[in-house]
Order: structure tokens, then C-alpha cells, then sequence
């Protein structure tokens, strides 16, 4: 599936589900991921809960439900790669260009993803590439 197509096409609401090292579980709302490339995908996290969790155990699973009528949508499972501290290329992938004055100065990280599995929002059906 070609997954930057997808995000680029649709709008809609996600959420990050993350564990902790004990498995205790988070869900957090995040925007459509950043997709790159080589397929992965990046989500800009401030230093909350579910960038701590994904310190200790690097698989999250982010559901992404379309705007649209119905249940129509994707949930990715993943595992971290890498991320980064600020800097230009958070700038760039910025989607809101107005900062929320709340948040300015908060410290932001780019965490990327390898997409492990791609699964259809309901029901267990795999999608393929």
C-alpha cells in the first residue's frame, strides 16, 4: 500500500497506542504521520507519555480513522528506528504553521517508525503492498 499517497489523499483522526516497559498502556491523538521514502514514518512528539513509553518499548500501533461516512480507515503497527531532537527538518514537516502559543518552547523530537504491519480499521484483513 502505498502509504503517502494514502495520508496525502485523506483527512481524518488518529490515535497512538503505546506501552510502556511493564505494558501499561497509552492512547494518544496525533496527526497523520509523516510518511518518507523508504515507507517508514515519522510523528512529531513533545516529551509526554508516549515518548517516554517508546523509550522503553519501541512498538506502537497508530489507527487512523477517515473522514468519511462509515468505519473506514487503517491502523499501522510499528517499531521505532530512530528520532532526532528540534531542528530544521521538524520545522519543514510542520503542518500548522501558526505555533500554539501554549506550546512554544516546549522540546519537540521526530521519531520514525517501520511500518511492521498495515491492517484495514476493522476486522483482521491484512493489506499488502
Amino acid at each position: 500500500m502505498d502509504l503517502k499517497n494514502y495520508f496525502e489523499e485523506n483527512r481524518g483522526f488518529g490515535v497512538l497506542a503505546s506501552a510502556d516497559g511493564q505494558g501499561y498502556v497509552d492512547a494518544a491523538v496525533y496527526s497523520r504521520p509523516h510518511v518518507q521514502d523508504d515507507g517508514s514514518v515519522a510523528f512529531i512528539m513533545r516529551d509526554r507519555l508516549t515518548h517516554a513509553n517508546i523509550q522503553t518499548n519501541p512498538q506502537a500501533t497508530y489507527l487512523f480513522r477517515e473522514d468519511k461516512p462509515g468505519y473506514r480507515g487503517l491502523r499501522l503497527f510499528m517499531t521505532k528506528v530512530s528520532e532526532s531532537e528540534e531542528g530544521a527538518q521538524i520545522q519543514a514537516l510542520l503542518r500548522r504553521q501558526k505555533p500554539d502559543p501554549e506550546l512554544v518552547g516546549e522540546k519537540r523530537y521526530l521519531v520514525h517508525f517501520r511500518v511492521d504491519k498495515v491492517l484495514h480499521l476493522i476486522g483482521g484483513e491484512e493489506i499488502g503492498d
